[in-house]
């Protein structure tokens, strides 16, 4: 066991995140409350194909996990949603469950933070909004329909390419028509799914129809695994967050 720190009150969180995304580490730094700690591995694979990449980021999540060496976070969380669409919330949770026990901490996918805040709020008819491409979407459509929530509808956010990789090119302005489009299909909720587009001003500005996304779901799904209580009920980030956000813009 780690000794504790004089910092990271509330925990040391660990996260790993796709080895180029750029938006997890930004935005978890503006969800996290001040007293947690956060220490960051890189999910990485030499694969050229974007499917074959995200499916080694799970499968060899052991791999990214023996980084840290002797250094044992509170909790994990595995900040790449594709990597579960892919290979289906069966295999998932297999392997969650057997990299935790390896490891000796509990670990959170951003899927199972995302079931986690749709229960929350009680949300069952889904509308997703996501850059990914075509097979992506359709993994994801079937991943959810296994864990018993109903998608409505998709809404693809255009990349550049059909590498995964150019979705960290995007704004949250990107999504905001097609978030608005699907505020009016009479959903629950409105996902915005994966962890590399940024989301926060989105969700911030939303009326009406709750909006979450990977980033936000995971965030206060491990918080709450840390400290139960800590969010305001029927809520799903991390208290002050928004106060931070508007901090991070100004």
């Amino acid at each position: 066991m780690t000794p504790p720190s004089s910092y990271g009150r509330l925990g040391r969180i660990g996260l790993g995140t796709p080895q180029a995304n750029p938006t997890v580490e930004a935005e978890f730094a503006i969800l996290l409350p001040r007293a947690c700690t956060t220490l960051v591995t890189r999910l990485t694979s030499p694969a050229t194909e974007p499917a074959d990449r995200l499916r080694a980021y799970i499968e060899r999540l052991d791999e990214a996990l023996a980084r840290y060496d002797s250094l044992e976070p509170d909790a994990f969380g595995f900040a790449c949603t594709g990597s579960s669409y892919l290979v289906g919330p069966e295999r998932e949770a297999e392997l969650v469950e057997g990299f935790a026990r390896a490891f000796g901490y509990p670990i959170v996918t951003a899927t199972g933070a995302i079931r986690w805040a749709l229960d929350r709020i009680g949300a069952r008819r889904v509308g997703i909004v996501a850059p990914y491409p075509a097979d992506l979407l359709e993994a994801g459509r079937a991943y959810w329909r296994a864990a018993g929530v109903e998608v409505v509808a998709i809404e693809r956010v255009v990349t550049r390419t059909a590498d995964t990789r150019t979705i960290y090119e995007l704004g949250f302005a990107s999504a905001i028509e097609k978030v608005a489009d699907m505020a009016d299909r009479r959903v629950d909720a409105v996902l915005l799914s994966g962890t590399g587009m940024p989301s926060l001003p989105l969700i911030a500005a939303a009326g009406g129809t709750p909006v979450l996304s990977s980033n936000l779901a995971l965030a206060g799904c491990l918080v709450e695994r840390l400290r139960p209580g800590t969010l305001a009920p029927d809520t799903i980030g991390p208290p002050g967050w928004r106060d931070r956000l508007a901090e991070a813009l100004a």
